[in-house]
């Protein structure tokens, strides 16, 4: 009896080909590479998104400070009207009571104030270390969440110079604290202290 010659065809296969292996390693690869590409644009979108977002806050308060800091006689209703409208929480509450003397003073003297903004940046405490093991850095006093989304905390820097009826020009050097406070999407002053 003849013997049957073995051919390729009659010999016996493996579950998976090389290509099989390949395709699938390939498969892996890609799914990774798109779940990767994917948490990379969404982290680069959301600081983006940050960035434009801290725009908005330290032009709010460049504006607000630019306000305050070029009040003169001629416009000290209109000026002191549009900070209060820019305020909200416990600082518009108080805002009358705050400002008064600085709205006598400038009526009074009869003062001429140019100012200008030097610089505005975010405040950012990274470590705290007046803090004890545990605790944790106390926050500003911020709006509660059911009025504002959040606040952040901007330091302006700023000069004017005022000239008062009859005496040579005084430089006044603002260092401020502002609270601004998202509310509504509307970004309003919720804080404001003088700093030394």
């Amino acid at each position: 009896m003849p013997e049957a010659a073995n051919t390729d065809d009659d010999a016996p296969r493996g579950v998976f080909s090389v290509y099989g292996i390949a395709s699938a390693v390939l498969g892996v690869v890609s799914v990774f590479a798109i779940v990767l590409g994917t948490l990379i644009w969404s982290g680069h979108r959301d600081a983006t998104d940050e960035r434009t977002y801290q725009t908005r806050v330290m032009g709010a308060a460049a504006d607000w400070t630019g306000v305050l800091i070029n009040m003169n006689v001629d416009n000290v209703d209109a000026s002191l009207q549009k900070l209060h409208d820019g305020t909200v929480g416990q600082l518009n509450s108080d805002f009358e009571a705050a400002i008064t003397p600085y709205r006598e003073v400038v009526r009074t003297l009869k003062a001429r104030t140019t100012g200008q903004i030097d610089s505005v940046s975010f405040e950012t405490v990274h470590h705290d270390l007046d803090l004890q093991p545990g605790q944790r850095a106390p926050a500003g006093a911020a709006l509660p969440p059911e009025l504002a989304k959040r606040t952040d905390t901007v330091l302006v820097i700023a000069t004017s110079v005022s000239e008062n009826a009859g005496d040579k020009p005084a430089t006044v050097r603002w260092n401020l604290r502002l609270g601004i406070s998202d509310v509504d999407g509307k970004l309003m002053i919720s804080r404001l202290e003088s700093l030394r």
